[in-house]
């Protein structure tokens, strides 16, 4: 009888290490898996192995890495939300000067004036600098004060109102449309678009060639809003004011009664006899009525004429 030839099995399996058992690598199958059909002893391509359903299946090791760089990358949003949000919208820039503190209260209202693309506020009786205010882009063009306030219009047509004693914060900002263009457009013309109404300055009109728009110094709410009349226009820097009286002029070709280029108001609005305004005072200020007596002498009673609270026409 013919002996049949015999072959002496390897000492280490294809894939098998000298402690015995599989290589326990993360992308190869356990040593009961089959080998997604390759042949004994093939080199099996790495990548995720299939679940139930056709998912594919990672190992443990390969799972926990993937959910790291998922938290890592979670985490990493809110922080460049933050970062992003962090920049002022309106590119402000206090620059509150410490050593500058104020003094006695008859002199804590600083003197203000405008420095190049700058707001400086000084001590009245040094001289000292007490805050700064620059916008980033653009420059101050006029500034308006009252008792704790310092208004400023800006080059981009931004009306700012600043606390006015330290320089601590910006209260509010306010933008009327078409303003930027109609001050970059000549030289001089911000003169007068600043008007501060009412006693203490509570209110703040802002005078363009298309309306006048009153809003409340202590938290910049807009009050009303008065267009200018049909085929006229405003000009700020043609104004008078008496008893609490703000007179602006309001040219128009082609009239001859000279009582109509002129627009007389108050903090409330329009002054024309009969008026019913709303009030404009938060809730704890005291009460502010209009001067008493002024009313019924300076314009003729329009039928339906309340702008009070008017919205401006498309200019």
């Amino acid at each position: 009888m013919t002996a049949l030839p015999t072959t002496t099995a390897p000492d280490l399996l294809p894939g098998a290490r000298t402690g015995g058992g599989p290589q326990d690598d993360a992308d190869s199958p356990p040593a009961d898996s089959p080998h997604d059909g390759l042949p004994s002893g093939s080199a099996r391509r790495p990548g995720p192995r299939s679940g139930g359903q056709g998912r594919p299946r990672y190992s443990p090791r390969r799972r926990a890495r993937l959910l790291r760089a998922a938290l890592s990358a979670a985490l990493a949003v809110p922080l460049v939300t933050a970062a992003h949000q962090s920049r002022h919208p309106f590119d402000d820039r206090l620059t509150v000067h410490t050593t500058a503190a104020p003094g006695p209260p008859a002199a804590q209202e600083p003197v203000l004036r405008t420095s190049g693309p700058r707001v400086e506020a000084r001590d009245p009786r040094s001289g000292t600098l007490r805050w700064v205010h620059e916008r980033t882009g653009s420059r101050p063009l006029a500034l308006a004060a009252g008792p704790g306030h310092a208004f400023a219009l800006w080059s981009d047509g931004l009306v700012t109102d600043t606390e006015r004693v330290t320089g601590s914060a910006v209260r509010w900002h306010r933008a009327l449309p078409g303003l930027a263009d109609w001050l970059a457009a000549g030289s001089g013309r911000a003169a007068g678009v600043l008007q501060p109404l009412a006693p203490g300055a509570r209110m703040l009109a802002v005078v363009t060639p298309q309306r006048i728009a009153a809003f409340r110094a202590g938290d910049g709410d807009l009050r009303w809003v008065l267009p200018a009349a049909r085929g006229c226009a405003f000009d700020p820097g043609r104004y008078v004011r008496t008893a609490g009286i703000l007179l602006v002029a309001q040219p128009c070709p082609g009239h001859t009664n000279w009582t109509a280029e002129l627009m007389a108001v108050d903090d409330l609005g329009r002054i024309v006899p009969g008026r019913t305004p709303l009030r404009n005072d938060l809730p704890h200020d005291p009460p502010n009525d209009p001067p008493s007596g002024v009313s019924k002498d300076l314009s003729d009673d329009v039928p339906g004429d309340r702008p009070e609270k008017a919205v401006a026409r498309p200019s």
